[in-house]
């Protein structure tokens, strides 16, 4: 395993190896013995994708989408899991602490022994990724753990990676990923997106503050459906929105209970009156 001193361990997606056969999917569910979704009704579009999502059953799954026109039209393939950020945002929202990044294995954990299920987490996620069982009666926080019990326990790589027929998933320290997708540029400059300054981006290296999962593709982050957020890390922000929740919540609660207890009161006067006027 690798140390932490490049900010912990990290995954690089490139885009331009993926073939889209959905073996990392097929690997998450079979290692975190997650049930396929057959009580979801799925589409097909294009003949090749479903309506796929995260949920309490699934953490990851493929992402496809058809980009250019005429002699270029093509498939473009993204891997959708939990990003583990450098700085969750979920961290910072959670009041009672039951999201923590372990800095051994770059993973964000959820500790359901503390949630009290708030769900102020999947508010605060920019990328949308914290799911809640809502089918159950006594429901808790799913996302991808980022394999941290085959990480600390055996020093294997997630699953995910270790399924890749490809090698479009690479596992390792953040740093060495950072300087291998900037190797891949410079050997094959032509191959991967630019942006609007032609300078080639490295997905999720500085986006929220920086995040463990990392993408590099021939498109742009936009055609592949990627949040458009902004380099600047969220747990603080979003720990002082979401800790003001609680406060605006009791104020509302107290609210409603003064409007209730001026409507019953005026019931009873109203019902007095015409009790007296009968009499």
């Amino acid at each position: 395993m690798s140390s932490n001193s490049g900010r912990g361990n990290s995954v690089l997606f490139d885009g331009t190896r993926c073939i889209g056969c959905r073996s990392c999917s097929v690997a998450c569910k079979s290692w975190n013995r997650r049930p396929a979704d057959i009580d979801k009704k799925v589409s097909v579009e294009g003949g090749i994708e479903g309506k796929a999502t995260l949920s309490a059953k699934t953490f990851t799954f493929m992402r496809y989408r058809e980009v250019g026109d005429g002699d270029d039209l093509r498939w473009a393939f993204v891997k959708i899991q939990c990003m583990h950020c450098l700085e969750p945002a979920c961290q910072g929202a959670c009041i009672v602490g039951a999201l923590k990044r372990e800095a051994k294995t770059g993973a964000v954990l959820y500790d359901r022994g503390k949630c009290i299920g708030c769900r102020y987490c999947m508010v605060a996620c920019p990328f949308g990724i914290p799911t809640y069982q809502w089918d159950k009666t006594s429901p808790w926080i799913k996302k991808c753990t980022f394999c941290a019990d085959r990480q600390e326990g055996s020093d294997r790589e997630p699953a995910c990676v270790t399924t890749c027929l490809t090698d479009a998933l690479v596992f390792g320290e953040r740093d060495d990923l950072i300087a291998e997708a900037k190797r891949r540029f410079e050997a094959e400059p032509e191959r991967y997106w630019r942006n609007g300054d032609g300078e080639h981006h490295i997905y999720g290296e500085h986006e929220a503050g920086g995040t463990a999962w990392m993408y590099i593709s021939s498109v742009s982050p936009e055609e592949l459906d990627l949040p458009d957020v902004t380099e600047e890390s969220v747990p603080e922000n979003a720990h002082k929105a979401m800790g003001t929740l609680p406060y605006y919540a009791a104020g509302v609660i107290g609210l409603m209970g003064a409007i209730y207890w001026v409507t019953k009161r005026k019931q009873k006067i109203a019902a007095g009156s015409h009790d007296k006027k009968e009499g």
